[in-house]
């Protein structure tokens, strides 16, 4: 039987049509075990993280914390001014997603838009797109964090960018870990749903909103940072209040921290989605056993899952043939490509490794659900509880385009006359 944890590779690259994936099983004293699957040329190759990015940003508010320079019950205000939107949020409360705050700054979708400075940011977001009030829920907010990264300028005198590479990543010797790309970085893509062709993405710096995903890094070095994660270097950062971040405040989620399940327990780490790319890395604080995976693809494959399968998932008796991209579809099959239905059931067709598939769309997934309350969609379920869904009609009434939190969902994929689509609420990290 092949190595299981190759086939758990395989498989996701396989089903989630992902150019390259890697991936690797550690322990307190390094790797024990390493693969990968696609056209990937080594497992050194740098990869845009995403949110695995908080996780720094929250180390360095704990730190930031330990040495008296802030209180974790500090309300935004007292360190960014009484002015600045949602002010009265506490350091605790951005933390761990719970101030009620919304899940995206203003404006274009920040991921792959060329990033401000804070002036500009706190600017744009002056605290009326409250989902909920503080403590009521949690609710994923990527704007919380650049919130945080400006706070711990303010109280260390230094940029997020300076702080997180001089305390963090050099102490590790995560070398490999950076702010922007380095040469031979892996290049981001996007997959055309229905036919497989690839489209690059944008590598953009995101400026003020950086410290909620902007680093790029490699398997080892996230290696390194999972060790971290297990308190490796208790020198860093207290493992008094390491155990704390891993300390639930929701079902989901410590301060900063993901938190997620295995057959051995709880796993503390967190999942990162940019344009191009997906990475995950969780570890066991107990027993120190973790994995880390990283793709280039935007969508594709639930790394959480990956990485516990990767720890301790079950054999795989059976492993789709890779998948590659396509070049150009045949001319025999132009224009088949797409949503179809049957009867009234809806069917995709795919062309697929030199194939044509149908495949029914009623299979289970996950949503966000919205209800209408004094005349607006107002989400109640799944990644967007409590944002508005904005509906964008044409001058002849016709529904234009529609929007959410930055997510704008068109009739047609990238759509050239609207603004760039958002991402997919499901992966977002």
């Amino acid at each position: 039987m092949r190595e299981r944890r190759q086939v758990c590779l395989d498989v996701a690259q396989a089903e989630g049509r992902l150019t390259s994936l890697v991936g690797a099983v550690f322990d307190r004293y390094g790797p024990v075990w390493a693969g990968r699957a696609g056209d990937c040329p080594g497992l050194e190759g740098q990869y845009r993280i995403g949110s695995i990015t908080k996780t720094m940003t929250a180390v360095l508010v704990m730190q930031a914390r330990d040495a008296g320079l802030l209180h974790l019950d500090d309300r935004v205000g007292q360190h960014l001014g009484a002015h600045v939107g949602y002010a009265e949020a506490s350091l605790r409360e951005l933390l761990s997603h719970t101030s009620g705050m919304q899940s995206e700054p203003v404006g274009p979708w920040w991921e792959r838009s060329r990033g401000s400075d804070f002036a500009a940011l706190a600017a744009a977001n002056d605290g009326t797109g409250r989902v909920a009030r503080p403590g009521e829920m949690y609710h994923y907010s990527n704007l919380g964090f650049g919130l945080l990264g400006e706070v711990l300028c303010r109280v260390t005198g230094r940029p997020w960018r300076t702080l997180v590479h001089d305390v963090l990543l050099t102490p590790l010797g995560m070398t490999q870990t950076s702010y922007l790309p380095r040469p031979h970085a892996q290049p981001g893509w996007s997959v055309d749903h229905f036919t497989g062709v690839r489209t690059l993405e944008p590598l953009t710096n995101t400026g003020a909103m950086a410290p909620a995903g902007q680093l790029w890094s490699t398997v080892g070095d996230l290696v390194l940072w999972g060790q971290f994660l297990a308190g490796g270097r208790p020198d860093l950062l207290d493992p008094s209040t390491l155990h704390e971040m891993t300390l639930p405040v929701t079902d989901s989620y410590g301060l900063g921290l993901r938190l997620a399940t295995n057959a051995g327990g709880v796993l503390v780490g967190h999942n990162g989605t940019m344009p191009g790319f997906m990475a995950g890395v969780f570890v066991d604080p107990g027993s120190g056993i973790g994995a880390v995976v990283l793709t280039n693809a935007t969508t594709g494959v639930d790394t959480e899952r990956l990485v516990v399968d990767l720890i301790d998932g079950d054999f795989i008796d059976e492993v789709p043939e890779p998948w590659v991209p396509t070049s150009e579809v045949p001319s025999e099959v132009a224009g088949l490509p797409g949503l179809w239905f049957w009867g009234n059931s809806a069917v995709e067709v795919r062309w697929h490794n030199d194939g044509l598939d149908l495949r029914a769309l009623a299979a289970p997934g996950g949503r966000s659900r919205f209800v209408l309350r004094e005349g607006r969609l107002v989400g109640v379920d799944g990644y967007h509880r409590g944002e508005t869904l904005h509906v964008h009609r044409c001058p002849d009434g016709t529904v234009g385009h529609l929007e959410v939190a930055t997510f704008v969902h068109t009739r047609t994929p990238y759509d050239p006359e609207v603004a760039v689509p958002g991402g997919h609420p499901a992966r977002r990290g």
